[in-house]
């Protein structure tokens, strides 16, 4: 998770977040069987993350102040993943699988970090930030999953929950629908996930960008 903003907050937002939310009930699903729901919910949805090679789906990304932006998001394994927000927003956040980028081409401005530091480190590397870091926070539903992740030793880096619902025909059983997260500077930001379509051929060079500062293509 990172110290700094996600993305600038004068024109997209930061990635932030704390408590779970409510998940709409269009998007739960009948009861699991009883085995899957007594299961370690925080493994479950770390072998959720993992069973994912490749995902698209579309989003929208809204701050605490209600601003909203929307996009397709893109992910593979391991690592590697794109925010490619609707025109208007003329900006990119992408990770190549070692380092996340934010791009702002109309100030020509990139930034970096490594996954490691990322808010969205538990969905880059489930493995180790969703299985070493993440608690269960009930619903009250048992077929709404609502995962924590932080690390307590860098509070800086900040929290990100992650809300899963039951669904046998997501990998592993589960279906990310959204996350919340809360930067060190208390600014959060809801992604919310919809029309989520799994396992097509997304190629690497998805996940490298044009350089505004030098008209290069980086992220490779």
């Amino acid at each position: 998770m990172m110290t700094t903003h996600f993305l600038n907050t004068s024109r997209v937002l930061p990635l932030a977040a704390a408590l779970a939310v409510a998940v709409p009930a269009a998007h739960v699903l009948l009861p699991a069987p009883a085995t899957a729901q007594t299961a370690n919910p925080v493994n479950e949805a770390a072998a959720a993350l993992r069973a994912i090679s490749t995902m698209r789906a579309d989003f929208t990304q809204t701050d605490r102040s209600g601003q909203t932006l929307r996009g397709v998001l893109s992910l593979k394994r391991p690592g590697k993943i794109r925010f490619e927000y609707a025109p208007g927003t003329n900006m990119l956040v992408v990770s190549n699988g070692q380092s996340l980028y934010m791009v702002d081409y109309d100030v020509a401005q990139v930034q970096r970090w490594p996954i490691s530091n990322s808010p969205l480190g538990a969905l880059l590397d489930p493995s180790r930030d969703v299985s070493r870091y993440g608690r269960a926070v009930d619903t009250g539903n048992p077929n709404v999953l609502s995962i924590e992740v932080r690390d307590p030793r860098r509070p800086e880096f900040g929290v990100i929950t992650l809300i899963f619902v039951r669904d046998a025909a997501a990998p592993g059983g589960l279906r990310l629908t959204h996350w919340v997260a809360l930067d060190a500077q208390n600014n959060r930001t809801t992604v919310r996930l919809s029309n989520q379509r799994f396992g097509m051929a997304i190629a690497d060079s998805t996940f490298t960008f044009r350089d505004p500062r030098r008209g290069a293509a980086r992220g490779s």
